[in-house]
């Protein structure tokens, strides 16, 4: 990375007349890296975004784009260096989406707005890249809100930005239409170097996809640098103040409150077998206890935070008497035990050995 990054910020401070809501920002990003910021609601992301985007007048510092301050561009030069999709419905009376998508090439077309072929050909080929063809003659107000975002990510290309910011991009998208758009992003930073700010919601998208994140709770942003520098095991718990539930960085798993009390069920899983069940259990507000797992196993994390008690087992270990002994307590202590194994690989030998135990004992085995 070079000294002096592409787009900098310096002591950058945000806010509305005069009330501060984000200070001492310090950004620094080189030409085709993505930045993503994450945060509670209400912690200042759009703010800051706004503020990037010259949409609101800063409150002190500055912000450098290839090393010249933005606040010394004109509109048009901005115009055709940045490109904005904000959350707020833009107003299009009687327009077509292709309509939407051409007002992207008004930095380009003089005085008179007209454009010529060469503008055209932008924006077919910017319908293209984000789907949106087959809906050019709909109106844009009649359209869902994940083809009206489509629409205006396709007039943002138009305008063939250095940066572009976004704001909650990806909210009205289904799945599908998620990896698409982030899909387009990350192909226009490699093959035309574009920058991209933007915020998310979805921290596994924002782990992906990202090259440097920023963190916005409270009046100074709590951490800026890499995914692997951001999540951190404990830290996103903390920045959103997660009290009900949990949440992993390592898997990014979400859970919901493990429930209370004794466990009366067992579950003998692994090899990711056990997530549903656990999931299932936790919806009824049954504790259960379940082993025996490996600690790099796939039922590991949600077992984690979702079960009463987990026996587990050192990775790439043999199971140790022990650690079967304690198994066999817990279970003979439980109602019921559900076996989620068809059947037991080579070094499972341990659990074929606690459902044995189960049978013996007598004990009730449900099948869910």
């Amino acid at each position: 990375m070079s000294e002096k990054g592409y787009l900098q910020t310096k002591k950058l401070c945000v806010g509305y007349q005069k009330h501060i809501v984000v200070d001492n920002i310090e950004i620094s990003l080189e030409q085709g890296e993505i930045l993503t910021l994450i945060g509670p609601n209400g912690a200042g992301k759009s703010t800051v975004l706004k503020s990037i985007a010259r949409q609101l007048e800063t409150l002190g510092g500055s912000i450098y784009l290839d090393q010249k301050e933005l606040s010394r561009l004109s509109g048009q030069q901005l115009s055709q260096s940045m490109a904005v999709v904000m959350t707020q419905k833009l107003r299009a009376e009687k327009m077509t989406c292709e309509d939407v998508v051409a007002t992207g090439r008004y930095p380009y077309t003089g005085r008179f707005g007209i454009l010529s072929s060469s503008d055209w050909k932008v924006i077919k080929e910017a319908m293209e890249l984000v789907q949106v063809t087959q809906i050019k003659d709909l109106d844009f107000n009649k359209v869902s809100d994940g083809q009206r975002q489509r629409v205006m990510l396709a007039r943002a290309i138009c305008q063939e930005p250095q940066i572009l910011i976004l704001d909650e991009p990806t909210s009205y998208l289904d799945v599908k239409y998620k990896l698409e758009f982030l899909s387009i992003l990350q192909e226009m930073k490699h093959q035309k170097k574009l920058t991209v700010i933007m915020s998310l919601h979805e921290l596994d998208l924002a782990e992906r996809i990202s090259d440097q994140i920023l963190c916005v709770n409270g009046t100074t942003p709590e951490r800026f640098g890499t995914p692997q520098e951001i999540f951190i095991k404990g830290y996103i718990s903390k920045l959103f103040g997660i009290s009900s539930g949990s949440f992993d960085e390592k898997t990014m798993n979400a859970e919901l409150p493990k429930p209370c009390g004794k466990p009366s069920v067992f579950v003998i899983a692994g090899d990711g077998t056990g997530r549903n069940i656990y999931r299932k259990l936790q919806r009824k507000n049954i504790p259960f206890a379940t082993g025996i797992l490996f600690e790099n196993d796939l039922d590991y994390p949600v077992a984690k935070a979702l079960a009463a008690n987990v026996i587990a087992s050192k990775s790439f270990e043999p199971i140790k008497g022990t650690t079967l002994e304690a198994a066999k307590a817990t279970l003979s202590e439980c109602d019921h035990v559900i076996c989620c194994r068809p059947n037991f690989g080579t070094f499972e030998k341990a659990n074929e050995e606690l459902l044995f135990y189960a049978k013996q004992l007598g004990i009730n085995l449900l099948t869910w």
